[in-house]
């Protein structure tokens, strides 16, 4: 699971527990500028996940760290996907962070209204 908060002008969000080690990163820090919005999306989990590099994958239980696809580099950090929460970014390192929160329409919420 993730932590998603707004600390100044950034969008930090924190792994907890295994999840630093399932998805081999501990927290991102995102430019509020460079994300474009975010949906609760508990049916991203079909989407392909690509070439997982580096990172966790056992289907059904867990997906995280960096995946490849279409050109994409993604970052997933889900165990349950009716949490799943789907950040959009530009001109990052990542084209969208998928994570699972404790609410996933309240961290819609805050992140959108952080980014008006």
């Amino acid at each position: 699971m993730a932590h998603i908060s707004v600390e100044g002008d950034n969008l930090v969000v924190k792994m907890t527990g295994l999840d630093k080690l399932w998805a081999l990163k501990s927290s991102l820090s995102i430019p509020l500028a460079n994300v474009r919005g975010a949906t609760a999306d508990p049916g991203i989990i079909q989407e392909p996940k690509g070439m997982r590099a580096p990172g966790t994958r056992v289907p059904g239980v867990i997906t995280a760290g960096t995946f490849h696809i279409d050109g994409e580099r993604v970052f997933w950090d889900v165990h349950d996907a009716s949490k799943a929460v789907v950040i959009e970014l530009a001109d990052e390192r990542y084209a969208r962070l998928v994570v699972e929160v404790a609410d996933p329409r309240a961290a819609v919420r805050d992140i959108e209204a952080a980014l008006r």
